[in-house]
């Protein structure tokens, strides 16, 4: 390996990015990491070093879980002190779950760990996959003064790099499938490579990274709707060993005011259940007490998540739950940023 190159390292999980039609199916269906990097010559281009890993068995995002998110925590800690920057290749589905969970479970990252994937698999014509993998590996080999210039996990899709724990996937078909709408994009890339250098996280490099593999997914998630009723919130509520339910209310985090309702939630803060309050909207803020609507839930101490994605408020509670965290600095943690998730 050249050591006056920036290494990069590529973990490859599975999804779109490496599959091909299988002929007599037609599904597709994933193939060896060597194909990948045959299929896209441009790669010898780069100035740098690229090694690859891959998962023993390559899955479809759909199928990602905590424990997939510990194997890519794993290979990154296990690589951490040879390489500059890492490349997660992963399907789009639940890309914005896995990158956003690793954002909490990686601490005093220093290092850019860039996902991307695929709306096309790589053998298509018109697949997005090569410029997605090429400019990934770009951002993650990008250095100022011999340090990285990104050090924190991203998400790079369609000439947009994301703060990862802000990204949502917005769309099935269009080939900007991901959007951030609470905050800043870090980069974009046109004729250049444009940094928003004032948007980069900006980790204490003084401690020590540690990567932390206890999560907790005890947990549920429900979104009100008109005419929800008594009996589907209990049997959430009910739901053996729960730690925790996020709620997905209306608009800046307004819900139901039935007795009944307010009732359930008080009975179960009281029981030592932590409830997330966030928006069902893609964009905008929790403001709990803004409107009458809101205040009851204030009072009883449901938690605000402010301005946090569904995918990162997930990955949060399931880290800090792991982290047997008190009850009294439960509240207090959850609505700080931990990683720049929060305003």
């Amino acid at each position: 390996m050249n050591t006056s190159k920036v290494n990069i390292l590529l973990i490859y999980t599975g999804g779109t990015i490496g599959m091909v039609k299988d002929f007599e199916t037609g599904a597709l269906k994933a193939f060896d990491f060597k194909t990948l990097l045959d299929n896209i010559p441009e790669i010898k281009l780069l100035d740098c070093n690229i090694d690859t890993v891959s998962f023993k068995e390559p899955i479809d995002s759909s199928n990602m879980n905590p424990e997939s998110w510990v194997q890519i925590a794993e290979h990154i800690e296990a690589n951490y002190l040879k390489f500059d920057g890492f490349v997660v290749l992963h399907g789009s589905d639940t890309m914005s779950y896995t990158a956003s969970a690793l954002s909490f479970m990686l601490e005093n990252l220093g290092k850019p760990v860039v996902f991307t994937g695929s709306q096309l698999p790589i053998g298509d014509l018109r697949t997005d996959a090569k410029e997605n993998l090429i400019t990934s590996i770009q951002v993650a080999s990008l250095q100022s003064k011999g340090k990285p210039v990104i050090k924190e996990v991203c998400l790079y899709f369609e000439y947009k790099l994301y703060r990862a724990n802000r990204t949502t996937k917005l769309n099935a078909e269009d080939f900007q499938a991901f959007s951030s709408f609470n905050y800043h994009d870090l980069a974009e890339s046109g004729v250049h490579l444009k940094i928003n250098t004032e948007y980069l996280y900006k980790p204490n490099l003084r401690k020590r990274f540690v990567v932390h593999k206890k999560l907790d997914h005890n947990i549920a998630l429900f979104k009100v709707f008109p005419g929800i009723t008594e009996a589907f919130i209990q049997s959430i509520f009910s739901t053996n060993n729960l730690k925790a339910v996020i709620i997905e209310t209306y608009g800046a985090g307004n819900c139901t005011t039935e007795p009944w309702f307010l009732e359930i939630l008080t009975k179960n803060i009281s029981k030592g259940i932590h409830i997330i309050n966030i928006t069902q909207c893609v964009g905008g803020s929790v403001m709990m007490g803004h409107y009458e609507t809101s205040s009851a839930l204030k009072k009883i101490g449901v938690i605000s998540g402010k301005d946090i994605t569904t995918e990162a408020a997930i990955g949060k509670l399931m880290f800090m739950l792991g982290q047997n965290i008190s009850a009294n600095m439960f509240k207090t943690m959850y609505e700080t940023p931990l990683r720049g998730e929060l305003s």
